[in-house]
């Protein structure tokens, strides 16, 4: 759901319209799905709620919802986008709190959804304020991408280094947390304008550097992580390899979105290369997703 919302933001950036439509539509019938599973075990099976919402995985929800109102507020629905992002602030504070709370040693990569989660509502927040011209919006999306990076400083304190070699998929947010952190910058940059004086000469220059250098380590990031997994190849299926779709996608919304915001149009380039390495990772993951599906009906079926 979150890997493939954000490839309907990447292909939208790049005017492949049809693509990031079959995308959102694809995106939104997975958060359908998933939220209404979310409802039912909130009424029906509250223990088992809670429970799930002391994992870092819980945050997802978060995440997807404000990336799906990030592609509906490029889609000119600015209505459906705030409604969005008024669901994912209510539950935000809710599943960070806990999930914080129950944080351990040596955690897997899904530790950096808390930055995940916070950047989402700063992307969300800050390209609503570019459309609807509401500055307490952006500056409010400015606090959260703040708070982003603190988190992503904790998270990277607890995260398990030997994931990078041993991970099976969800390692790859490590990478996939300084994108949205970037993409955050970047529409924070975007934000200001004729309609929307946001930041002065010093803040715009705060704003460009921490983006260009938040872009700079998200690629080391993704360099690294790519020699890993060359150094020791994972290549069977899992379901954690939906994580790692993510990142690679996110990287690539991140630097087409930076070659606008930084007046970097030589990025554009690189950001249409990494998008569609994105695309065809998540082709490759879904038919291990369906190759799995279908093994798993085989061997419950009747003999």
């Amino acid at each position: 759901m979150l890997a493939t919302g954000i490839l309907s933001v990447g292909l939208h950036l790049t005017a492949h319209e049809v693509l990031s439509r079959i995308s959102l539509v694809l995106a939104c019938a997975a958060w359908l799905g998933l939220a209404a599973d979310f409802a039912v075990r909130l009424v029906r099976e509250r223990e088992r709620w809670w429970a799930d919402a002391r994992r870092p995985q819980s945050l997802t929800a978060v995440a997807a919802t404000t990336v799906l109102g990030t592609r509906f507020t490029l889609a000119g629905r600015p209505a459906l986008a705030e409604a969005l992002l008024s669901l994912a602030a209510v539950l935000w504070p809710l599943l960070l709190v806990e999930v914080v709370r129950h944080w351990q040693r040596r955690m897997p990569g899904s530790v950096f959804l808390c930055c995940v989660a916070t950047q989402g509502l700063a992307v969300l927040g800050a390209t609503l304020a570019g459309t609807e011209a509401a500055a307490w919006l952006a500056h409010t999306a400015l606090v959260l991408f703040g708070l982003g990076l603190v988190l992503y400083g904790f998270a990277l304190s607890r995260f398990d280094l030997r994931q990078v070699t041993e991970g099976q998929g969800d390692h790859w947010v490590a990478g996939g947390a300084l994108a949205i952190s970037a993409l955050a910058g970047a529409e924070l940059l975007a934000a200001d304008g004729a309609r929307l004086y946001l930041w002065n000469d010093d803040d715009r220059g705060v704003l460009r550097f921490a983006t260009s250098a938040l872009l700079v380590l998200d690629l080391a990031w993704y360099a690294a992580l790519l020699v890993a997994e060359a150094a020791r190849p994972r290549l069977g299926y899992d379901a954690r390899r939906w994580a790692t779709v993510f990142p690679l996608g996110m990287t690539a919304a991140a630097v087409l979105s930076a070659a606008t915001a930084l007046d970097a149009p030589w990025l554009r380039g690189p950001g249409q290369v990494l998008l569609w390495i994105a695309v065809a990772v998540w082709v490759a993951v879904a038919a291990g997703a369906a190759a799995d599906v279908r093994a798993s009906l085989r061997s419950t079926a009747p003999r």
